[in-house]
């Protein structure tokens, strides 16, 4: 079975073609706290804690054909993100959500990463105000640009050379609640170069037990007697993670959230990645095991891929793009 080509199909398909819109928003078009401005030009303050203090939660929904996938539970998810670290969003969700709109519409994109977060903002200047959550001045950024690819088109039909990380483990849930998409990316970072170290292009992190927490900036999936298993914590509640519990269903698939111990991921049948910025990612081998031979991207991955892609472009859990805010006032 050969995987559909997502990445080619939006550089060479004229449903995926960019619209005309302002030259001076090629790049992109960003929302900086009141107001919009061409990708290039946003910017933040140094003193913003989100900044200094890594102390923001965000979000990254996608837009293909022009329309966005599962908007509105990206929506709820941030907004249970920005209880969970006691930021005040400044928008309401309408609000917030024509903000996502206008800024894809002001770059005309087909195809978009969008990205928005809230963060801790200005800290207050009077003594003992630090202890407020209130006192902070909480701060909304977003931006769209072109849509991103974890892995190219050929990358993904041969499989990701994955480790399970030997160095790091996640930050543990009581440090950090991984629920709340946020900032603190050090030990996934760390995790990848790792990865690189040993000749490997992505890694994925357990607990302290050994267990699958994710891998960078993605979940992480394994086929395991048969089943298709995933973490059940330690881990972000992926859209894209939910997409396929829902895809696999429609495949009569059995799926179990559990714990998932990083030995069964080497010995699994096949182990794929799941990510907005990525879909479903195959994984051909782990800590330079191959996974299957030959070699390549398993049968299920590439269903659950391209199942996936046909679903999106038919428009599932599609919200259209109001492009007629394009030209609404800065």
């Amino acid at each position: 079975m050969e995987l559909i080509r997502a990445q080619e199909i939006m550089f060479t398909h004229p449903d995926h073609a960019q619209q005309v819109s302002d030259p001076d928003y090629a790049f992109g078009a960003a929302f900086v706290a009141d107001r919009f401005c061409p990708l290039l030009e946003a910017s933040i303050p140094l003193v913003d804690a989100g900044l200094f203090h890594a102390d923001a939660v965000y979000d990254v929904v996608s837009v293909s054909r022009g329309m966005f996938f599962r908007l509105e539970e990206h929506q709820a998810r941030f907004a249970r993100a920005c209880d969970a670290i006691r930021v005040r969003n400044p928008y309401d969700t309408a609000q917030e959500a024509a903000i996502l709109h206008e800024v894809v519409a002001r770059a005309g994109l087909r195809d978009a990463y969008v990205w928005w977060t809230v963060t801790r903002g200005l800290p207050p200047m009077g003594r003992n105000d630090m202890v407020d959550p209130d006192k902070f001045e909480n701060r909304f950024y977003a931006f769209a640009t072109n849509f991103v690819f974890m892995f190219d088109d050929d990358q993904r039909a041969r499989g990701i050379d994955l480790i399970v990380s030997r160095d790091r483990i996640r930050i543990p849930p009581r440090a950090v609640d991984p629920r709340a998409k946020n900032f603190h990316w050090l030990d996934m970072q760390m995790a990848l170069f790792e990865a690189g170290d040993r000749g490997a292009e992505w890694a994925v992190l357990t607990d302290a037990d050994g267990y699958l927490a994710e891998a960078t900036g993605a979940n992480i999936f394994a086929i395991v007697d048969g089943a298709v298993v995933t973490p059940d914590s330690g881990c972000l509640e992926g859209l894209t993670r939910q997409s396929v519990l829902e895809l696999c269903r429609e495949l009569g698939l059995p799926a179990v959230c559990r714990r998932v111990h990083a030995d069964e991921l080497r010995a699994a049948q096949e182990v794929f990645m799941t990510t907005t910025a990525g879909s479903i990612m195959p994984v051909r081998s782990v800590d330079s095991h191959v996974l299957s031979e030959p070699s390549g991207a398993g049968e299920i991955s590439i269903r659950l891929h391209n199942l996936y892609w046909e679903k999106r472009w038919a428009g599932w859990h599609a919200t259209p793009v109001r492009y007629d805010l394009a030209g609404s006032p800065t």
